[in-house]
């Protein structure tokens, strides 16, 4: 084998084990998966933390409460309040399969067209020749490849918090965070990026 093909392969395998993993925590920067944050005040931000399909609930709710300390110490204050905070999850069925891995991987299903007992197109000629599908007459469901073999669903969160920053000693409230403490208590949970 020479080191061309050699060194080939092994970025193939670089990138495809990259696309493989959680989001870290990162900028959004370039990417809709990290950390963004809009001041609204001077004392006062929207901060947000997206995943990809493979970053659970918990870290990305950890990482957005991490990323609200580390602004609010960027900023001078020493703790924050969380005023409003969200997790939405974006949930899809993907088609998957070994067959099917470079084409449909990736695609997002409509239970219309690809449910379990309906042809995985939708037949256009349908109004003009009534009777069987398009597909049942030709007696298979995709006209390029036969279909996908199985269904997944991928699901994302993404995080979000309205923070209001000050200075001083915490008051005596749940709702207000040592930022200190946080960066302090969540850095060994932290999955930085690969440099």
């Amino acid at each position: 084998m020479s080191k061309i093909s050699m060194v080939t392969g092994l970025a193939a395998l670089a990138m495809l084990g990259a696309c493989a993993t959680a989001t870290p925590y990162q900028a959004a920067s370039g990417t809709d998966r990290g950390y963004s944050e809009q001041k609204i005040e001077n004392n006062r931000f929207q901060v947000q933390f997206a995943g990809n399909s493979l970053t659970d609930r918990k870290t990305v709710e950890t990482y957005l409460l991490y990323r609200a300390a580390e602004l609010t110490k960027q900023n001078g204050y020493d703790h924050f309040r969380v005023m409003r905070r969200d997790t939405d999850a974006n949930t899809k069925v993907v088609a998957s399969g070994a067959a099917y891995s470079p084409f449909y991987d990736h695609f997002y299903c409509d239970y219309r067209y690809f449910g379990p007992r309906a042809a995985y197109f939708r037949d256009p000629y349908r109004s003009y020749y009534p009777g069987p599908s398009y597909a049942s007459r030709f007696g298979y469901y995709d006209p390029f490849w036969g279909g996908p073999a199985d269904f997944r669903e991928q699901t994302s969160y993404i995080a979000s918090a309205e923070i209001i920053m000050g200075k001083g000693e915490k008051p005596d409230d749940v709702a207000y965070f040592d930022a200190a403490q946080v960066i302090f208590n969540l850095t060994g949970t932290i999955q930085w990026p690969e440099s």
